[in-house]
């Protein structure tokens, strides 16, 4: 017979896990869409996107390529194709996708910029409907009507106070979110493959070297002698919205699952649109807060969904 102190302990050890992986879910989450915050602080000291992103890869990219060579010595070798496809999905991926959010963050709030990026499940969604022929079910429809409702209200508010420039960035960040939306769609093979570490090391470091290219072929070496306050907010940017926030939500997806930990990204807007309003003075009206709750309520009925 079981005594009851082992089994008190046999039923909280799951549990303790269980929540441990919410709280790396919730705590990537948070960190990652930090790095708007982090952003928009860092062009206040008037550096440009190109930039913002050399220095965001140059503090990230040691540690991505310190996983890839680990991995690289442990795994089997990838072929000649899996190269090729790699090398696209980090073009596409993080390349792309993080220099079109950080150009489009020159001229959107915060809170806009996350909530277009958080339409990428629906994006994701449109563009199998339109390419792979999939049938969007009722639930689907209402989920995708909820989600673009919410985005159209926060959107015309901004609107109202930033005008062209807001509507070129809102595009920028659009352009982002679909981006990502491809690579999300090609990584489903790659990922069973190759495995989702070793893709997302493989991934980071192509998309570092491209950054750091297009850094040196469009700006002056000169531009990496920068104040102590840009080079901190760049070491905050690559580490703690970068690197810890990858293998937070990626240690939190073995602990509690990817549904659950996609449910717990929900808190990304949200935090956006508070650490906004703190650290950077933007407002929070009421319009905000029912398009963000719109948002929400269309991508939970999605995942509940799936």
């Amino acid at each position: 017979m079981t005594p009851p102190e082992t089994a008190t302990i046999a039923t909280s050890s799951p549990r303790r896990a269980w929540l441990a992986g919410l709280a790396l879910a919730l705590g990537g989450a948070v960190l990652f869409s930090t790095k708007a915050v982090v952003a928009k602080l860092l062009y206040r000291y008037h550096i440009d996107a190109v930039t913002l992103i050399a220095f965001r890869m140059l503090f990230s990219l040691p540690v991505f390529a310190g996983v890839a060579l680990w991995k690289m010595r442990s795994g089997p070798p990838l072929s000649a194709a899996d190269r090729w496809r790699i090398t696209g999905l980090g073009l596409l991926g993080y390349y792309l996708s993080s220099t079109l959010d950080f150009l489009g963050l020159q001229y959107v709030s915060v809170g806009l910029e996350r909530l277009i990026l958080f339409l990428t499940p629906t994006f994701v969604l449109a563009i199998t409907a339109l390419f792979l022929r999939r049938r969007i079910a009722p639930a689907e429809w209402c989920a995708l009507a909820l989600s673009y409702c919410g985005i159209a209200l926060v959107f015309l508010h901004d609107l109202a106070g930033g005008g062209a420039d807001t509507l070129f960035g809102a595009l920028l960040v659009l352009g982002a979110a679909l981006s990502y939306a491809f690579y999300l769609l090609g990584t489903g093979e790659m990922v069973r493959r190759v495995g989702s570490l070793r893709l997302v090391a493989y991934a980071m470091c192509v998309s570092s070297a491209a950054c750091l290219l297009q850094f040196f072929l469009l700006r002056p070496a000169s531009l990496l002698l920068q104040p102590l306050p840009v080079l901190g907010l760049s070491l905050v940017n690559g580490v703690f919205c970068t690197i810890f926030p990858v293998f937070m939500t990626m240690a939190a997806v073995g602990r509690i699952g990817a549904p659950a930990a996609s449910q717990a990204g929900m808190v990304g807007p949200v935090s956006t649109l508070f650490l906004g309003a703190l650290l950077l003075g933007e407002p929070i009206t009421a319009v905000q807060l029912l398009g963000t709750g719109l948002v929400l309520a269309g991508i939970t009925l999605l995942s509940l969904k799936k």
